[in-house]
């Protein structure tokens, strides 16, 4: 059978269809436990979460399901930003402060690691079975700590180099990002020109270079992707805006809306809102501050500075001023439970293999 292969069997699930960990209360308890009733890997994601906010969610996730599930982490980076460069941004947003009633920018609170190895410890105290990574590797401190605990652990690479660097340090498994993919890219050995390699370009080198099971991300959406991505070489699959417009997801109704009527012209690659290249939908917002690419802070900084803006746009239902996350594939796009999507992804997949198997 199709699912039955190394990565599955190492996940303990039984489709090799994993949910993405998307963060900013996207992946609620319910869509994660959801998929993961589901036969497949639901994800959470905890890039922005507090070790309490983190901890809670977890107990949450296993109160909905017995099935394995994985937490997502941003692997800390470390930047410097001179005082003048926030000063310049924030003259910049602070148009969008005024019109949506923001009283005053945000604190910029200096970067370190310590909420990191705090959700690292967490996830170690409530026995997570597995966790995935983004954003870079971690110290190998850190994974050497979770590989004793039996803790699967899974990297992220956007070139075959990342890969093998991920590899070297011990994953046991690679989410292959290619550029179709929604969210931030997941770049890290080089931040002057983030790689924009295609899924279908991406998957079979990065196969060739390293021996552990590749999963594929960006531009999958249904069961022909699926096949795609096993026909390439990967042992899996990863999925973010399938799931964005799920009943379960906690993206407000105006982002899934607008995801589901949008085309695959729709999207670019922006700094704009957080100061890391990300793809989501065109909006004002990325085309008055385009003019700025390169010049914003860079990220957590201007993520930081964004926030409030984004989070204000929500409440008030102005997706002009929001982060509309989301990849290239979003004809695709449906809204359902995502126990349902999980089942007719599988169903969509046998029925590509069989007919290619009659033809």
């Amino acid at each position: 059978m199709w699912n039955n292969n190394q990565l599955s069997q190492s996940l303990g699930i039984k489709y090799p269809i994993i949910q993405a960990g998307m963060a900013g209360g996207i992946t609620t308890p319910d869509l994660v436990a959801s998929v993961s009733n589901s036969g497949g890997l639901g994800s959470i994601g905890a890039g922005y979460m507090n070790v309490e906010k983190l901890r809670e969610t977890i107990q949450e996730v296993k109160k909905l399901t017995d099935q394995p599930f994985s937490v997502n982490l941003f692997t800390p980076e470390f930047v410097q930003v001179e005082q003048n460069e926030i000063d310049q941004a924030n003259d910049w947003l602070s148009r969008y402060r005024y019109e949506l009633n923001i009283n005053e920018a945000p604190p910029v609170e200096k970067v370190t690691d310590e909420n990191f190895k705090q959700q690292v410890e967490v996830i170690i105290e409530e026995n997570v079975p597995i966790c995935s990574f983004t954003f870079g590797i971690p110290d190998r401190d850190i994974i050497k700590k979770l590989k004793e605990k039996g803790i699967i652990i899974i990297g992220t690479a956007t070139t075959v180099d990342e890969a093998i660097a991920n590899e070297s340090a011990g994953m046991d498994a690679i989410v292959a990002q290619g550029s179709e993919a929604g969210g931030h890219r997941g770049s890290f050995l080089n931040k002057e020109a983030v790689p924009m390699i295609g899924t279908m370009a991406l998957v079979p080198q990065v196969v060739d270079y390293v021996s552990i099971p590749v999963i594929a991300a960006g531009g999958i959406s249904d069961g022909r992707g699926i096949v795609a991505s096993l026909g390439l070489g990967a042992k899996g699959v990863q999925l973010g805006t399938a799931f964005l417009t799920s009943e379960e997801n906690g993206s407000p109704q105006v982002a899934k809306l607008a995801i589901l009527n949008a085309q695959e012209t729709d999207t670019v690659v922006t700094t704009t809102f957080s100061g890391k290249p990300a793809r989501g939908l065109l909006n004002d917002f990325i085309k008055e501050m385009r003019q700025y690419e390169g010049k914003v802070p860079s990220y957590p900084v201007q993520n930081s500075l964004t926030q409030p803006i984004r989070a204000k746009a929500a409440k008030l239902n102005r997706p002009e001023y929001m982060s509309l996350w989301c990849g290239q594939n979003l004809r695709s796009s449906k809204e359902n439970s995502a126990n349902q999507m999980v089942i007719d992804l599988v169903t969509q997949v046998e029925d590509v293999i069989n007919k290619l198997f009659q033809s």
